[in-house]
């Protein structure tokens, strides 16, 4: 144990580089290995992107294969074997670093790649170094209060056609749809049901090259939205 290295989960933001904070700067050039994810057709990481005006020139880049699948057993596959890659630099007593876009807590692939971590190494030290999350940034894009007084915000995704939002919509004064790309039909009419459509937005690729800000989501229906679309909704 006290030979083990340690995990550092590392939010790098949602897209500008000046938006990462100076601990995770900091942590991901002591790291000895700094590792990031790429789908199984690409090695290309935004996550690395992003933090790669902050690297030195002698920080260690690996980058993890995940499958992008809707096979449960697969992608569990990839979790665990990319956890053991991550294990074993860190039985070698060395730190590493794992880099992920917005916040590693808020729908992140660090947060499956940790319940895979502590299967194999149940005493792993792992700190976890907070990030700026895409909806925020989207919010401070547009001058937006997500929040204020006693109002609430639901953080949800979209992926499944809006289902969280019809069941809790009417409880609600603020909503975040993340994964807002599928389903945005269906989406739509969810919001429509909890009165939030009319005071919607549509971010696209915040902080990023092609921005692009979306003041009808409705047009979304006829165009395919982009991978990076998130919605910003409220009564």
């Amino acid at each position: 144990m006290d030979n083990q290295g340690k995990l550092y989960g590392i939010g790098v933001g949602p897209g500008d580089p000046e938006l990462l904070t100076l601990k995770a700067v900091r942590v991901i050039n002591e790291a000895d290995v700094v590792f990031t994810a790429a789908s199984a057709k690409r090695s290309y990481s935004l996550a690395m992107e992003i933090a790669r005006p902050h690297l030195s020139d002698s920080v260690t880049l690996e980058s993890l294969s995940f499958t992008m699948t809707e096979d449960k057993g697969a992608t569990e596959a990839a979790w665990d074997a990319n956890a053991e890659k991550i294990a074993a630099v860190m039985k070698e007593g060395k730190n590493a670093a794992f880099l992920t876009l917005g916040d590693p807590m808020t729908y992140s692939t660090f947060g499956y790649i940790l319940k895979s971590l502590k299967k194999i190494m149940p005493r792993a030290q792992v700190e976890t170094i907070p990030g700026i999350t895409s909806f925020h940034a989207a919010a401070a894009r547009l001058n937006r209060t997500l929040v204020e007084g006693e109002e609430s915000l639901l953080v949800t995704s979209g992926a499944y056609g809006g289902n969280q939002l019809q069941r809790v919509g009417n409880a609600v004064e603020n909503i975040v749809m993340m994964k807002a790309y599928k389903n945005i039909k269906k989406n739509n009419e969810a919001l429509a049901a909890s009165g939030m459509l009319e005071n919607s937005v549509a971010v696209t690729k915040c902080g990023r090259h092609g921005e692009e800000i979306i003041q009808d989501i409705r047009s979304l229906e006829t165009r395919d939205p982009d991978y990076w679309t998130l919605i910003l909704a409220g009564k």
